[in-house]
């Protein structure tokens, strides 16, 4: 029988998320829309043929399966709600009472679909404490372009560093002016090419700044599509912003700075003086970095295929059919559900708490 899938999204960065989960679906002979919840999403999705642009035009569409690369979805829409993640774990936000933001549980989904055993051993561990949702491991979609990796060890006479920083504002590079200073000397010393992308909710002043660098060593570039940059690297400068776990999983070192949690796989600073020394080491890893690098990425995506959108469907749709009565229904949830149907301008007291599933013919 043919699907209807729906991505949902709120912000840019989402859309590479998608289009792998979107050309899989395709391919299958399937139905599949977009929509966005915010203005970002949708300005990133205006040249979509497939968009939904009102959340009326969702309910009339109901969806069979609901994609979503945010933190939330309505509930009153049809169909199974999949949560495919908008990032890797990161560890950037830490929760009051211990654990992760990435591990926070809101209550609207039937199915987490997880990248990997670090991911999946502790959403395994709260869907056995709550009864409300299922976890299968299937690998993260946006990283499928980056399948298989090429064997090109070669590091020319000019290395290329990709610099990527996150936008919370005690954790950003970007607003570091010791840091800027000493990328700016290193860009004019021809010695390393550098290419350079920011977190689109970074303020414009700042963008503005680090755009200022432009010349024939640095290049700046406006996009949230990163895996072509990544090809590009040989390695990565970083502060916690998430890219990190997806550029190491070409198995090529990352320096960080001022990163909150220590990782071994990871070259780490913090002063700025130690930029180009780190460079150096980074760009003449040891066997011992390398074996860390590997051990984390088993960890992290166990998946070299670039077939995780294979597998998400394959798993979405295995779980819309099944028999889910071994599950207690999804929470009342009642004010997040309120602030939902506010920020989207459409009230109503329909509520699908129970797990949407079809029976198979």
């Amino acid at each position: 029988m043919p699907y209807k899938f729906l991505i949902y999204i709120s912000y840019s960065y989402a859309v590479p998320i998608g289009n792998p989960l979107e050309q899989e679906i395709i391919s299958r002979g399937d139905s599949v829309k977009w929509f966005s919840d915010l203005d970002n999403g949708k300005k990133a999705l205006k040249n979509k043929t497939n968009l939904l642009n009102t959340i009326q035009e969702v309910v009339i569409y109901k969806p069979d399966i609901v994609l979503v690369a945010t933190d939330d979805v309505p509930d009153f829409i049809t169909g199974l709600k999949v949560q495919i993640f908008h990032g890797f774990f990161a560890k950037k936000r830490p929760l009051k009472h211990g654990g992760f933001y990435h591990f926070r549980i809101r209550g609207f989904f039937d199915l987490y679909c997880t990248q990997g055993p670090s991911t999946t051993s502790e959403f395994t561990r709260l869907s056995k404490e709550l009864n409300y949702f299922e976890v299968i491991e299937t690998g993260w979609s946006k990283v499928d372009p980056m399948f298989p990796l090429e064997n090109n060890t070669d590091i020319l006479q000019h290395p290329t560093i990709m610099i990527a920083s996150t936008f919370t504002e005690r954790l950003s590079l970007a607003y570091n002016n010791a840091v800027f200073d000493e990328i700016k000397r290193l860009s004019k010393a021809n010695t390393y090419k550098f290419i350079m992308v920011l977190h689109p909710k970074l303020p414009i002043d700042i963008i503005k700044k680090w755009q200022s660098l432009t010349n024939e060593n640095f290049t700046f570039y406006d996009t949230t599509d990163l895996t072509p940059l990544f090809f590009k690297a040989d390695i990565l400068f970083a502060d916690t912003t998430s890219a990190i776990q997806e550029f190491v999983l070409q198995k090529k070192p990352v320096v960080t700075f001022k990163h909150k949690v220590h990782e071994d796989f990871l070259i780490n600073i913090d002063d700025a003086n130690n930029i180009e020394p780190a460079f150096k080491t980074a760009l003449n890893p040891s066997k011992e970095l390398m074996e860390k690098i590997e051990a984390y990425i088993n960890n992290l995506h166990p998946y070299f295929d670039g077939k995780s959108s294979k597998r998400v469907v394959d798993a979405c749709i295995s779980f819309l059919h099944k028999d889910k009565s071994y599950l207690k229904n999804k929470p009342l949830n009642l004010l997040r559900k309120y602030k939902i149907r506010k920020r989207l301008g459409y009230f109503t007291l329909k509520s699908y708490n129970n797990h949407y599933t079809i029976k198979s013919q």
